[in-house]
């Protein structure tokens, strides 16, 4: 069996992980080792805190293969990523494409194994915002439609596909990011966040979404109410990621005063910071989960949410980018905190079995003989 899986986002190493010790954990339980599993690294996130660090936390392999593609329009990037792909496709000949998630690494895998007749596994499959403007939504759902195995990480999406008229090859697997979380939640950097000194009260933001920071009026909204958070007394720190660092670099929008910015942290930090902090802030999915297992009240800057779930008794506000919304909500949260919380919504930390199962079931040799005839 051979797969290759494509990844490219910090989002994604997360996911991969899971997905990788559990294929080689299948493989060492039924004695078999005819499996190889390589990893193409896009390039989509290259800078160090964003790519290289979680690697080495995740004490993941190098990757197979590194292409060093980022910048540009989304089509532009996805362009340049599908002809590099396809080279390698066609020089590993892989009995599956592995896709993750909604970036545009996950797009462009789909769109090169497509061309070349190569089945796509999609992991976290059917998800669905509502918004077709958005370029995480283009991608997610063209790669459902392209993909032939596509593992659901709620029941939600399951039935979305169903609506959607895709029902052959669709399996409830359960969030992967909830075995990455189950795994190194207790390995936080707790002495990280102590080191910051912000106080019990702090809130944790992190945005990057296109969104939000190509649009410079909802960037400026959401920075002025992570100023008048701090000015009413409820300490910020702020991961920058780049893209918002350079627009910051640029005199685009202005810094917002007396928030802490600070350069983007890895996995053991991010734990720490949603574990510890009294609010969240965030336009990103992967926070929005890690926050509700977290049970830390968040406030998401979007006006959609692929994760619905997480909105279900004031556990998560989709409140946009105005700074009037959001600092409301974040009172009406410190006033009533949410009660309700679902350890188990995302699944059991077992996802990343039930897919590698679903994967040897698929593509074993024994099985393609059997496809083939």
């Amino acid at each position: 069996m051979k797969l290759v899986s494509v990844i490219g986002a910090r989002p994604q190493f997360v996911k991969v992980w899971a997905v990788a010790r559990a294929l080689h954990d299948y493989v060492d339980e039924v004695g078999r080792a005819d499996l190889a599993h390589k990893i193409v690294h896009t390039g989509q996130h290259f800078e160090e805190a964003m790519s290289g660090s979680f690697f080495r936390e995740f004490k993941l392999s190098e990757p197979d293969y590194n292409l060093g593609i980022s910048g540009g329009s989304q089509a532009s990037m996805v362009g340049r990523m599908v002809t590099a792909l396809e080279e390698i496709l066609l020089r590993e000949k892989p009995d599956a494409v592995i896709v993750y998630g909604d970036t545009n690494s996950t797009l462009a895998g789909s769109i090169a194994a497509a061309c070349l007749g190569i089945d796509i596994a999609h992991v976290e499959s059917g998800l669905r915002s509502g918004d077709p403007r958005q370029p995480e939504e283009i991608n997610r759902v063209t790669s459902d439609r392209l993909s032939r195995i596509l593992f659901c990480p709620i029941e939600e999406a399951a039935e979305l596909l169903r609506n959607e008229g895709i029902v052959d090859g669709v399996h409830l697997v359960g969030d992967v990011m909830v075995d990455s979380w189950c795994s190194f939640v207790e390995q936080r950097d707790e002495a990280f966040v102590q080191g910051l000194d912000m106080g019990p009260e702090f809130c944790l933001a992190t945005f990057h979404r296109a969104e939000n920071t190509n649009d410079l009026g909802r960037l400026a909204g959401i920075l002025e109410s992570l100023e008048r958070l701090v000015a009413g007394g409820r300490p910020v720190v702020f991961p920058v990621h780049p893209r918002v660092r350079n627009l910051l670099a640029e005199g685009k929008v202005p810094a917002p005063a007396g928030v802490k910015m600070i350069e983007p942290v890895g996995y053991a930090r991010i734990l720490a910071l949603q574990n510890a902090a009294s609010l969240v802030l965030t336009d990103s999915g992967g926070i929005q989960k890690e926050s509700y297992l977290f049970k830390t009240p968040c406030i998401t800057v979007r006006d959609r949410t692929e994760w619905t779930p997480t909105l279900r008794g004031g556990c998560n506000r989709l409140v946009g980018a105005d700074a009037e919304k959001i600092v409301a909500a974040s009172e009406e949260i410190r006033e009533n905190p949410p009660r309700n919380w679902n350890r188990e919504l995302f699944g059991d930390g077992h996802a990343g079995d039930r897919i590698a199962g679903i994967l040897w079931q698929s593509y074993s040799p024994s099985t393609l003989e059997v496809r083939l005839q």
